[in-house]
């Protein structure tokens, strides 16, 4: 048994006698709310995508954990932090929600993961990228699943350092995901003996990025690291080919790139690009036939986000099956102390800190003349093994972490 496994095992304990006198589930019903993007800039990377995902494991779950109903609800937060935390508050005290998933804009994210803390619930964070949701931010009531900003900033600045890029200018979304991403990108970059000359942040979201993109043509960087996502990603990647970046020498870094991006962009624009994703649909037999599940119920391939969404769902209805509770920290020990395995992630485990550390991929998207089909993008560079992938324990600010 591993280090986390024992921290969960000892929780889990608790846990249960201290629960062993109540209802173990609350009214009888398991209700979940899904809170994300579904109209504006982060839509297609999760939105109704995401929604789709959720549906699909409570479906394979057969809607009902030991006869016990699984009610779903979703809204939309259009990005904005007051809109995520009203509506969590509202699902708390009139809907009596027992745990809050899909959660993108990391702003809206801290906002609303708060309510949930104070309500004594469950968020399974999947969309949003902060790495300082688990660290600064940490709370023992939310779980981050897919990936964040330091496994991002890890595998993709590491492989194009590697490559040559030695000095850097950061473009940022200004809101605390972009920040974090910043952060972490900086790090990496002045860890691995190279200079970042420069960083300029953005509204978001925007829609004009040409002042942005000739500024950092004009800081004589090898790299432009973009360090946004969603569409201000796809539009500054526009933008960057327009004004011919890649012509003229420099690299541009994706930090933050999906599927959908990817897609949407085409090949003649994308081809090349280094990126890091927590998934991809043609990894192996597993997420292939997950894929095509989902592909034949919502038309497209699913990126990383989706696959989480599934993932986190299906792995908390699971542990509210083995520990008969949908208590919070009941719940939260048993996923801990349960190993993830499957079509997402093998041995994923999950920390003190609210990590789910799993194994990353350092991803190049393919040419056109690689590509065998409309959604075959991507080519596998290398596995980065979760506990390289992701921020040691050992340098984490999380109250939750033991102290030597």
């Amino acid at each position: 048994m591993n280090p986390f496994q024992k921290t969960a095992s000892a929780i889990l304990a608790t846990s249960l006698f201290a629960g062993a006198a109540q209802a173990q589930i609350s009214d009888d019903e398991i209700r979940i709310g899904y809170l994300a993007d579904m109209s504006g800039t982060y839509r297609d990377l999760s939105g109704p995508g995401g929604l789709e995902a959720l549906k699909m494991a409570v479906e394979d779950f057969g809607g009902q954990v030991d006869g016990k109903k699984i009610v779903v609800f979703s809204a939309d937060d259009l990005n904005k932090p007051d809109v995520g935390a009203n509506t969590v508050r509202q699902w708390v005290d009139e809907r009596n929600v027992d745990m809050v998933t899909g959660m993108v804009a990391s702003s809206v994210v801290l906002a609303a993961s708060k309510v949930v803390e104070q309500s004594g619930k469950l968020a399974l964070i999947s969309g949003a990228a902060a790495s300082s949701l688990t660290n600064e931010f940490c709370s023992p009531n939310h779980i981050h699943w897919t990936y964040d900003s330091y496994a991002l900033a890890n595998g993709t600045a590491r492989a194009v350092l590697a490559d040559g890029g030695k000095s850097w200018f950061v473009l940022t979304a200004d809101y605390a995901f972009g920040h974090a991403m910043e952060n972490d990108i900086t790090k990496v970059v002045e860890g691995d003996g190279g200079k970042v000359l420069g960083k300029v942040r953005h509204p978001f979201p925007s829609s004009d990025f040409s002042s942005y993109i000739l500024q950092a043509q004009g800081s004589g960087a090898d790299v432009i690291a973009l360090a946004n996502a969603g569409a201000d990603t796809v539009n500054s990647l526009m933008t960057a080919s327009q004004f011919g970046v890649a012509q003229s020498g420099q690299k541009l870094a994706g930090m933050v790139v999906f599927l959908n991006d990817i897609h949407a962009m085409g090949l003649d624009v994308t081809q090349g690009l280094m990126l890091t994703t927590g998934w991809y649909w043609d990894m192996n037999e597993d997420s292939r036939a997950w894929a095509q599940r989902y592909h034949a119920r919502f038309g497209k391939m699913p990126g990383m986000v989706p696959a989480g969404i599934y993932s986190a769902t299906l792995h908390y209805l699971n542990a509210i099956k083995a520990s008969g509770s949908d208590d919070a920290q009941t719940v939260r020990a048993q996923m801990m102390a349960t190993p993830v395995n499957d079509m997402f992630a093998k041995n994923g485990q999950i920390r003190a800190d609210g990590r789910m550390v799993h194994d990353m991929y350092l991803a190049q998207v393919k040419t056109p003349a690689e590509s065998k089909g409309e959604w075959d993008l991507y080519k596998i560079v290398r596995t980065i093994p979760g506990d390289e992938a992701y921020r040691p324990l050992a340098e984490s600010q999380c109250r939750l972490v033991a102290k030597n």
